[in-house]
C-alpha cells in the first residue's frame, strides 16, 4: 500500500504536529457528525417560512401576524447548527491536502505546511462555507425585525426569506463535496444496507418539507396579494381600506373595526367564490385555514403535500395562468420525477444486496435437489447434503470467507485467523492428524503425504481447526528448534501415533516373549516326562503314587500350552508400520 508521507521537511515536522489527515479516522468521524449536522440545519431552515400566520377573527374577518415565538425558536435552534460550520471551517485550516503534482503512483504527498493549506483554503471553498456560516437569518429575526415593525404582509417578500433562501443554497451544496469525501474514504456513506436505505428515504422527506415549506409561504404571499390588491380597489366602502388594517396589530383600531363590517375583501378573497380570486394550487391552503393551524399541524399538513406531489410528479395540480404558480409547479413536476427516480434507484439497490445473496442461495440448493434426483441419491445421503447446506447458511450466510481472507494481506490475515482459531486451538478437547506433524518436521519430507491413522466422524456439531500441510510445512521451515532434538522427542511422546505403535509394538513383543516361554515350558515338561519313563525302575514302590500324580499333571500341562500354541498360531498380530525416525544430523542444537 501507498499510504505514507512523502517529502515533509525539517521545517514543517513542528507545524506538522498540529495538522490533520485527510484520511485518518478523526477526519472521517467528523464528516459523518458535520454531514449529519447539515441534514439537521437544511431541515431548520425552511421552518422560517411558517413564521408568517394569519388569526380568524370573529365574523369572518382575518389578519396577519408573525409568529415571533417560533422565529425566536428556529433561531436558536439554528445557532446550534452554525456552530458545527464554524468547527468545519476551522478544522479545514488544519486539514492536510494531497499535492497534485505528486499524484503519480500511490497516494502521493501530503502537504503539511498550515500556511499553503490556508492559501489553499482561501482560493477554494472557504466563500462557499463562509456564507453558509454567517448567522444572517438570526440578525434579522432577533434586531431588525422588532426595530422596525415590519408588517406580516411585507414580511413574506422581506429581506428575511431572500437570506434564508440564499444561504440554503451554499448549504446544500456542502452536503454533495462531503457524501463523496466519505465515499471516496470508506466506499459507502453508511456501513449497513439498512441504513443507507433509510438515508435515502430521508433525503426524499428532507426534499418534501422543503417543497410543503415553500408551498406554504407562496401560499400565504397570494392569500396576501389578494387581501392587498382587493384593499387598494375596496372603493364601496365608506371607510377606505388601509393596509395597515390586514395587519393584527391594528385590531384594537376603532377605524379598523368600522372599516372590517362593511368590507368586501374577505368575501372576494375567498377562495369558495368563483368569481373571486384565483389561488391555483394555493387554494387549498386557503380554503382549509392551513395559515391559522398550530405550529405542528402546518407542518404536518405541509409535508404531506409535498411527499405526495413529489410522488406524483405534480400531475394532480392544477394551475392558475399566474407565472409564478405555474413556474412552482414545473419544478415539482421536475423535482419529482429527479428525486423519486433516484430514491427508487437506490432503494431497489440496497435492497438488492440484502435479497441477492439469499436467492444465489435459494438458485444454489435448487440446483442441488435436481442434482440429488438425477443421480438417485438414497435417501440419506439426500438428508445429509441438506444438513450440510442448512448448517452452511446459518453459519456463514452465503458468504464466500476464503475469497475475502484471500484478498487481505497475509499480516491482517494471520491476525483474523489468531482471533478466530486461537481459543478454539487453546481448549482442554481431542485431535487428530499429528503424524503430518512429523512429516513435515523431517528434514527430507517425501511428497507423500501420510497416511491418518484414525478416522475421524462428528456425530453432532462440531467446531474444528484445520491446519493444511503447506501451512505446518511453511512454520517449520521458518522455526529451526521445530527440529530440535527434545522437542521431537516430545513429539513423539505426546504422537497418538507413535504412542499407538508403541502400543502395538509392545503387545506384539509380549506375545512373542508369552509363545517362546510357553514353548519352553512345553519342551521341558515333555523331557520330564520321558525322563520319568526311562528311570522308573529306579524309583522305590512307596513314590508310585507321585510319579502318578506328576505325569497326569505334566500330560494336562502339554496338552493346555499345545492348545495355547494354536491359538496363538491362529492370532493375526497387529502389522502396524513403523512411523519415519527424526533426522538429528541437522539437529540446530549441535551448531
Amino acid at each position: 500500500m501507498q499510504d505514507f508521507h512523502l517529502g515533509r521537511d525539517e521545517h514543517n515536522e513542528s507545524k506538522g504536529k498540529r495538522i490533520l489527515d485527510p484520511g485518518s479516522e478523526v477526519i472521517l468521524r467528523w464528516n459523518k457528525v458535520f454531514l449529519c449536522s447539515c441534514l439537521v440545519s437544511l431541515s431548520i431552515d425552511p421552518l422560517f417560512f411558517y413564521i408568517p400566520s394569519v388569526l380568524e377573527h370573529e365574523g369572518g374577518c382575518s389578519c396577519m401576524l408573525s409568529d415571533w415565538s417560533l422565529g425566536i425558536l428556529v433561531t436558536c435552534l439554528r445557532s446550534v447548527t452554525d456552530v458545527f460550520y464554524m468547527l468545519h471551517i476551522a478544522i479545514k485550516f488544519r486539514t492536510a491536502y494531497i499535492s497534485p503534482s505528486s499524484r503519480v503512483l500511490g497516494r502521493g504527498e501530503l502537504v503539511m505546511d498550515q500556511d499553503r493549506i490556508a492559501r489553499r483554503y482561501l482560493k477554494s471553498d472557504f466563500c462557499v462555507d463562509l456564507v453558509a456560516t454567517l448567522p444572517l437569518p438570526q440578525i434579522v429575526v432577533w434586531f431588525v425585525c422588532p426595530a422596525n415593525r415590519i408588517p406580516a404582509d411585507d414580511y413574506t417578500i422581506n429581506a428575511l426569506v431572500l437570506i434564508v433562501f440564499l444561504q440554503y443554497i451554499p448549504r446544500l451544496y456542502l452536503v454533495f463535496p462531503l457524501s463523496f469525501q466519505i465515499i471516496k474514504t470508506t466506499g459507502v456513506v453508511t456501513r449497513t444496507v439498512w441504513a443507507g436505505a433509510a438515508y435515502n428515504l430521508l433525503l426524499y422527506m428532507l426534499a418534501s418539507h422543503v417543497l410543503g415549506a415553500s408551498w406554504y409561504l407562496l401560499s400565504f404571499e397570494r392569500h396576501a396579494t389578494c387581501w392587498k390588491s382587493t384593499c387598494r380597489h375596496d372603493n364601496d366602502n365608506p371607510m377606505m381600506c388601509s393596509l395597515d388594517y390586514l395587519n393584527c396589530e391594528s385590531l384594537d383600531n376603532d377605524a379598523r373595526r368600522t372599516w372590517a363590517n362593511g368590507t368586501k375583501v374577505f368575501e372576494i378573497c375567498d377562495p369558495n367564490n368563483l368569481t373571486g380570486f384565483k389561488y391555483g394550487i394555493f387554494g387549498d391552503a386557503v380554503a382549509k385555514s392551513v395559515f391559522s393551524f398550530s405550529f405542528l399541524k402546518k407542518c404536518c399538513y405541509c409535508l404531506w403535500w409535498g411527499l405526495q406531489n413529489l410522488s406524483s410528479y405534480g400531475q394532480t395540480l392544477s394551475t392558475s395562468t399566474y407565472i409564478g404558480e405555474t413556474s412552482f409547479a414545473i419544478l415539482v413536476a421536475i423535482l419529482g420525477l429527479v428525486l423519486f427516480s433516484h430514491l427508487i434507484g437506490n432503494m431497489q439497490t440496497y435492497l438488492q444486496s440484502i435479497t441477492a445473496r439469499l436467492e444465489e442461495w435459494r438458485i444454489r440448493r435448487r440446483d442441488t435437489e435436481s442434482w440429488m434426483r438425477h443421480r438417485h441419491l438414497p435417501h440419506h445421503l439426500q438428508e445429509r447434503v441438506r444438513k450440510f447446506l442448512q448448517y452452511k447458511w446459518l453459519a456463514t450466510h452465503g458468504v464466500d470467507e476464503e475469497s475475502i481472507m484471500f484478498n487481505l494481506p497475509k499480516d491482517l490475515r494471520r491476525d483474523i485467523q489468531r482471533h478466530l482459531c486461537l481459543d478454539l486451538v487453546r481448549r482442554p478437547r481431542d485431535f487428530c492428524g499429528e503424524e503430518l506433524l512429523a512429516w513435515t518436521l523431517l528434514s527430507k519430507s517425501t511428497v507423500n503425504l501420510p497416511s491418518s491413522t484414525r478416522t475421524v466422524r462428528a456425530l453432532t456439531e462440531v467446531e474444528a481447526f484445520a491446519l493444511r500441510a503447506e501451512d505446518l510445512k511453511f512454520v517449520a521451515n521458518q522455526f529451526r528448534r521445530l527440529h530440535s532434538k527434545k522437542l521431537q522427542h516430545t513429539f513423539r511422546f505426546y504422537s497418538y501415533h507413535w504412542r499407538t505403535w508403541a502400543a502395538c509394538f509392545i503387545q506384539a513383543a509380549w506375545r512373542r516373549a508369552k509363545k517362546r516361554r510357553m514353548q519352553w515350558n512345553l519342551s521341558m515338561s515333555e523331557s520330564s516326562y520321558r525322563h520319568d519313563d526311562d528311570g522308573g525302575h529306579e524309583i522305590e514302590q512307596h513314590d508310585d503314587s507321585n510319579s502318578l500324580n506328576v505325569t497326569i499333571l505334566a500330560s494336562r500341562f502339554a496338552k493346555n500350552t499345545r492348545r495355547g500354541i494354536l491359538k496363538t498360531k491362529d492370532v493375526e498380530m497387529i502389522r502396524l508400520q513403523k512411523p519415519e525416525e527424526p533426522d538429528f544430523s541437522t539437529d540446530p542444537d549441535h551448531d
